[in-house]
């Protein structure tokens, strides 16, 4: 089998799937795609990814985008510790995975893009503010679930946590929201400071 190829520069959610590669192992080849005419916006990558959004992979015959389906993928192919063995967990990392794509990762770019993305003229810090109100109710959920086990799936890291830990990343960086909750912030740490987590990080952190 070819190499795997991950589309998508670091400081991107291209992070995820990097980390994700990291953690399991993989022989991977980096293609540095960014958001501009010869990245996303071109021709060559929207035959690859039509959504032209980083990231995307190509793993042999598959092509692959969304970042978190792809570690989902990366992980029951490739990392046996990070991916469940059970029905029932798997059915968890489905449902962790789902919940950060809808119930905390649309909060956390509106801060993104208010706080730092948009042009000075176009961004509202109330909508930034407002943001970061919404994000309470989840991170109250999520607080809630790690009182008892320091995983989302119990007492292993899983691709679960890389995922949901990869759409908090910004928070985490910027010091908004999470450290407010106990329990968040101490998974977090746990999280971001596996050796592979920190390979990533300096990636993205250097970009």
């Amino acid at each position: 089998m070819s190499k795997l190829r991950i589309y998508g520069i670091a400081k991107s959610r291209a992070f995820r799937t990097l980390w994700m590669a990291k953690e399991a192992g993989i022989d991977y080849e980096q293609v540095p795609v960014g958001f501009d005419e010869q990245g996303t916006r071109s021709a060559w990558f929207a035959a690859i990814n039509p959504n032209k959004a980083i990231p995307a992979i190509q793993d042999g015959e598959l092509t692959l985008w969304e970042s978190l389906a792809i570690n989902l993928y990366l992980a029951k192919r490739y990392g046996a510790a990070l991916y469940p063995r059970t029905v029932e967990d798997e059915a968890r990392v489905w449902q962790w995975t789902l919940w950060a794509a809808t119930e905390v990762e649309p909060h956390v770019i509106q801060v993104l893009y208010h706080r730092f993305m948009l042009p000075s003229e176009q961004r509202s810090p109330a909508a930034a503010e407002e943001a970061i109100t919404r994000l309470a109710a989840p991170l109250a959920v999520l607080d809630g679930a790690l009182a008892a086990d320091p995983y989302l799936v119990g007492r292993q890291f899983t691709v679960a946590d890389l995922n949901l830990a990869g759409v908090l990343y910004v928070a985490y960086a910027n010091k908004f929201a999470v450290p407010d909750r106990a329990n968040v912030m101490a998974w977090l740490e746990r999280c971001f400071e596996r050796p592979a987590a920190k390979e990533a990080r300096k990636l993205r952190e250097a970009a």
